[in-house]
């Protein structure tokens, strides 16, 4: 299957929309909060992200969604910094460290091959850009530059859908595969557990842009791998906070009840929750059924669930030597 992206590159239209990307920068408008500092001189906004990007790992993840992760892992590239900061966040010792993430600054020729070295040395299935809604100016750029490198594998855009839908938009054709959030039904809560008191109405706008660009229905190769489409993850939160069933009935209403969906049970109590009464503990079976119920009875069917001691399995470390995600190796 020859890439959309590769089209783009040798009509030359890869290459305009690196740089209309790369000149918002001086006034940045990339994510939703729409600072206006001018990345380019290295100005730092709420993201707390200069010009360069912030790579903190660069490995293969085998512990995506099966049609993601198949049998050789996708090629995961893991920018650091955030545009929101969960309280619970799993990765918040990128996410929420920006005095050890200058030293991760990387050059696009550098980010470049290790794509390429992700895609022929390691034999992963794709690549896959983990929290880039802060950085799709220099996602794009090293994509340019990566293509003459060989690149051809799909591109998977994971992310925790706070996007603009004009920076989406200038991803049409792009990106193969998009893996967003969606975290929360009420900005109440977004705003007290992850400081983004409008994320409710700009994650649905973005997961609409993403559907309008590559559909619900998740397209596979003979191997069962997702060459192009949509997969929607939702974490169940304890007590209710993330609002599951009113986020379930809106994306079956709005996208479509065949939208391919990953429910997860994976919560711990990470980075700040342990001192939060009410994320302090772990969901319950109870509480994950009962999403699961709504789920059918929307009709819900394509996507994947996980076992209730999943939240073991999926915690990265990215301050010890060698792989973030060590248990997958073992």
């Amino acid at each position: 299957m020859d890439r959309t992206y590769l089209d783009l590159y040798r009509s030359g239209e890869l290459g305009r929309r690196a740089e209309v990307l790369e000149a918002r920068l001086a006034s940045c408008d990339i994510c939703p909060r729409e600072c206006h500092v001018n990345r380019i001189e290295n100005e730092r906004g709420f993201c707390r992200s200069g010009y360069l990007p912030i790579v903190s790992s660069c490995c293969d993840h085998h512990g995506e969604e099966p049609a993601i992760s198949g049998t050789r892992g996708t090629g995961a590239i893991f920018f650091g910094n955030c545009s929101m900061r969960c309280v619970y966040c799993q990765n918040h010792q990128i996410s929420q460290d920006p005095g050890r993430r200058a030293s991760e600054e990387m050059d696009f020729h550098t980010l470049a091959e290790r794509m390429i070295y992700l895609q022929d040395e390691l034999r992963c299935h794709s690549i896959s850009f983990v929290s880039p809604s802060h950085f799709v100016p220099q996602m794009v750029r090293a994509i340019l530059e990566a293509v003459p490198l060989g690149l051809r594998v799909p591109l998977v855009y994971n992310t925790n859908a706070y996007d603009s839908v004009a920076i989406l938009q200038l991803l049409d054709g792009i990106v193969d595969v998009y893996l967003p959030d969606l975290k929360y039904a009420s900005d109440v809560w977004a705003a007290r557990l992850s400081h983004c008191a409008d994320y409710v109405a700009h994650s649905r706008e973005a997961i609409l842009e993403m559907y309008r660009q590559v559909g619900s229905r998740l397209e596979l190769d003979d191997s069962g791998v997702a060459q192009r489409g949509l997969i929607v993850r939702h974490l169940v939160l304890p007590n209710g906070l993330a609002g599951s069933r009113e986020s379930l009935i809106w994306l079956a209403r709005e996208v479509s009840p065949e939208v391919t969906v990953s429910i997860m049970s994976q919560y711990y109590p990470a980075h700040l929750a342990p001192g939060l009464p009410l994320l302090c503990c772990t969901v319950t079976a109870a509480e994950y059924a009962e999403v699961l119920e709504v789920a059918g009875d929307l009709g819900m069917e394509n996507g994947w669930i996980q076992e209730m001691d999943a939240a073991a399995s999926y915690l990265p470390h990215f301050e010890r030597d060698g792989h973030p995600f060590l248990a997958q190796h073992l």
